[in-house]
C-alpha cells in the first residue's frame, strides 16, 4: 500500500468524526465542509513518517484549519462592524451525510441548551471555543489542545474552564431569550425603527420615563424613528438592546416592566461600565422585526 492510500484509507475511517468536529467548531454545515477539504489537501501533502495515532492527527489537522476560519471570521465582523452589528447566522442542524455525530453531542449542542449555545459560542474567542468543543464534547487533552493553540496545558485548561461557564450559563439565557419582556422589547425596537408612534404608545405605560423625557406621548416621540442601530440582546442575562462598534460596547437600553408595559428606559454609555457587561446579541423573529 502507498503511503498516499494509506492516508486517503485513514482519513476515509475517520471523516465523520472530522466533519463532526469541523461542524461543532464552526457551527455550519457548509463550512465545516470546507474545513474538511482543506484539511485533506494539507493531508496529502504532510510527511507521515512520525504518525503514530492517527485519529489524534488527523483531528489536530482539522482543528487548526477550523481555528483559522474562525480567527478569519472574527476579523471580518470587526472589520466590518458599523452602525448596525450583523445578526448573528441562525443555527441550523446539518443534514450532510457524513455528519455522523454521537447522540450525547447532538444533545449538547441542541436539546440541553439549545440555540442560546450556539449564540454563545458564537462570543467566544477562536481559542475558548476550540478548547471547550475538544475537549468537552470530543474528549481531547488539553496537552493536545494547548499544542494546536500554541498554549500550555494549563492555560487550555482555563480557556475551557471559561467556556464552560459560559455555556452553562446559555440554559439560564435561553429561557430569558423566550420571555415576554423579550418580546416587549423586540416590539419596542421595530416601532422604534419603523417610528411606528402609535405602536410605541401601547408598548409605555402613561407615565413611562426614559432619561429624562417623561410621559408616554413624550417617550414615544423621542424613540419614534430612531434605534436604528439598536440590536436585540442578552445584557447580564436580561433582555436589552445594546450596540457594539468594531467589538466595543457604545450603549446599552435597559427596560423596566410592569403589568406588560414599559415604565423605564434607562441608557448607558460609560466605557467603564459597559466593558464589564456581558452582550449576547438575539436573532430576531420574522414577527419582530415587523
Amino acid at each position: 500500500m502507498t503511503e498516499h492510500d494509506w492516508l486517503s484509507k485513514q482519513f476515509a475511517e475517520h471523516q465523520n468524526r472530522l466533519q463532526a468536529v469541523a461542524y461543532r467548531m464552526l457551527g455550519s454545515p457548509r463550512e465545516a465542509e470546507d474545513a474538511v477539504q482543506e484539511a485533506w489537501l494539507r493531508v496529502s501533502r504532510a510527511d507521515t513518517g512520525q504518525v503514530e495515532n492517527p485519529a489524534g492527527w488527523l483531528t489536530t489537522i482539522v482543528a487548526r484549519v477550523c481555528l483559522n476560519m474562525l480567527e478569519a471570521r472574527r476579523t471580518r465582523r470587526e472589520e466590518s462592524a458599523g452602525a448596525l452589528p450583523p445578526e448573528p447566522a441562525a443555527p441550523h442542524a446539518s443534514t450532510h451525510a457524513t455528519n455522523q455525530a454521537d447522540p450525547e453531542d447532538e444533545a449538547l449542542l441542541a436539546d440541553s441548551v439549545g440555540v442560546a449555545l450556539m449564540v454563545v459560542l458564537d462570543t467566544l474567542t477562536p481559542a475558548e471555543r476550540l478548547a471547550f468543543v475538544l475537549h468537552d464534547v470530543f474528549a481531547v487533552s488539553f496537552g493536545e489542545i494547548g499544542t494546536i493553540i500554541d498554549r500550555s496545558p494549563v492555560a487550555a485548561r482555563q480557556l475551557a474552564s471559561r467556556a464552560r461557564r459560559r455555556v452553562q450559563g446559555a440554559a439560564g439565557a435561553s429561557d430569558a431569550a423566550r420571555s415576554p419582556k423579550r418580546e416587549i422589547v423586540a416590539a419596542f425596537l421595530a416601532a422604534s425603527r419603523s417610528g411606528d408612534f402609535a405602536a410605541l404608545l401601547e408598548l409605555l405605560d402613561p407615565d413611562a420615563v426614559a432619561v429624562e423625557v417623561r410621559g408616554a406621548h413624550a417617550v414615544a416621540a423621542f424613540f419614534a424613528g430612531r434605534a436604528q442601530a439598536a440590536r436585540l440582546a442578552l445584557v447580564d442575562g436580561v433582555p436589552a438592546a445594546a450596540w457594539l462598534h468594531r467589538g466595543q460596547p457604545k450603549a446599552v437600553f435597559t427596560f423596566t416592566i410592569s403589568d406588560g408595559k414599559i415604565t423605564r428606559i434607562a441608557i448607558d454609555v460609560d466605557p467603564d461600565r459597559l466593558r464589564d457587561l456581558d452582550i449576547v446579541f438575539l436573532t430576531a423573529t420574522d414577527k419582530e422585526r415587523l
